[in-house]
């Protein structure tokens, strides 16, 4: 008997239909003689909804109400299905965060798990029963709900998968793997039949949308057994482990983000300690800096630009205008008008060019580039938003992604 925790995503049950056509997989898979956890995502765009709900009460709401309304979204999904497997004569029960035991450190919107105790999981499933978990949320210290940030039920999944060493982590999604790019973008992507835990790492953080990053983080740090299928087919999917055949691929995938903005602090005094100034007031807000440049400077000040995601922008902006004295600086400007197009592949690091490549791709298409951060398995460029979609497809020719079917 395997232990299997499943994840379906919105799209996966966005309506009643599809929703039973999911309980119908689900009941497949327990009738192979499956103990079986599933992780439910907010039925289609309830998240959104709720959101558009909140904005219409106020501006800027709280941050722990937000969690409270938001939670409310799995919440409907996970009673919805038990209420399916009851009807085709199956026994499930549906759980929160809470009554799981998932505990959260206190940041409200964007919570980190911290621990799961599992035995009410444990218990259920002991008793034969299909066990249902609303994805996304979890519990504080204050036994108040905390919700995970957008994409946080992939990270529910595979922190439950950890914690009750499952033998399988299945994400469903409304694509059947992952792609060398956005099939949307580039109608010639290719499925991938693996790729490695660093390099969905990669490209999850640099805007890939099938995996939350964070769930990514959590299966290498427990050696999770992950894979990526569709919610609406058989076919196979994408395996996501330690090691993939990496001698085949140099470039793995293009990605992009657009969600995305970049802030530059003016004329900053050029003395030791500034940067720190500068980073730890980010990081004690809880804000994540991305890209970052410094100047070399002109007398003796220079300018420190840096990328941080879109939705923390005013926040950040906020933070350092209220502190220019104290880190020495004369300003401050933003633009959310970039976006961030990368390059991943474990490859890349014992082949020369491939940033040339990259860059000769971009000025055939005459983008220009802001900014350009590099790892061993990474490049990314910030370019023009309006220009997304033009260096993605001209990078992913460029590195002839599409042109062969993979082996």
């Amino acid at each position: 008997m395997a232990l299997i925790v499943q994840k379906f995503g919105g799209s996966s049950v966005a309506d009643a239909e599809r929703l039973m056509n999911v309980a119908r997989r689900i009941v497949d898979t327990y009738r192979q003689g499956n103990q079986l956890v599933v992780v439910l995502s907010a039925q289609g765009d309830t998240t959104d909804e709720l959101i558009e709900k909140a904005m219409e009460i106020s501006e800027n709401p709280s941050k722990r109400e937000m969690d409270m309304l938001l939670s409310t979204g799995e919440q409907i999904s996970i009673a919805l299905m038990a209420m399916a497997i009851e009807k085709l004569g199956y026994q499930a029960v549906s759980l929160t965060g809470q009554q799981v035991g998932i505990y959260t450190n206190s940041f409200h919107t964007h919570a980190r798990i911290e621990n799961i105790d599992g035995k009410r999981v444990k218990d259920e499933l002991e008793a034969g029963k299909i066990v249902l978990v609303a994805g996304f949320q979890g519990v504080n210290e204050h036994g108040d709900i905390t919700t995970l940030g957008r994409g946080g039920s992939d990270t529910t999944a595979v922190a439950l998968a950890a914690a009750l060493k499952a033998d399988l982590c299945e994400i469903y999604t409304d694509v059947d793997g992952i792609y060398t790019a956005d099939p949307r973008i580039v109608p010639d992507a290719r499925k991938l039949k693996d790729i490695s835990y660093d390099e969905m790492l990669e490209l999850a953080s640099l805007g890939a949308r099938v995996l939350h990053n964070r769930s990514v983080e959590l299966a290498k740090k427990y050696n999770v057994n992950m894979e990526v299928r569709s919610s609406l087919n058989d076919h196979d999917g994408t395996l996501i482990k330690e090691e993939a055949e990496m001698e085949k691929t140099m470039i793995k995938g293009v990605a992009y983000d657009k969600d995305i903005a970049r802030v530059s602090i003016l004329s900053v005094r050029d003395v030791p300690g500034i940067a720190f100034k500068i980073f730890k007031l980010l990081a004690d807000a809880d804000i994540n800096v991305d890209i970052i440049i410094q100047s070399i400077g002109r007398g003796d000040t220079k300018d420190i630009s840096f990328t941080i995601a879109r939705n923390q922008l005013t926040e950040a902006v906020d933070l350092i205008n209220k502190n220019l004295d104290y880190i020495g600086a004369k300003g401050v400007n933003f633009t959310h008008d970039v976006a961030k197009v990368s390059i991943v592949g474990a490859g890349m690091a014992n082949h020369p060019g491939v940033a040339a490549a990259m860059f000769e791709a971009l000025a055939k298409e005459d983008i220009n580039i802001h900014m350009i951060s590099t790892s061993e398995i990474k490049i990314s460029c910030l370019v023009r938003k309006d220009e997304t979609e033009k260096a993605v497809k001209a990078i992913h020719e460029r590195f002839g992604l599409g042109e062969t079917e993979e082996e």
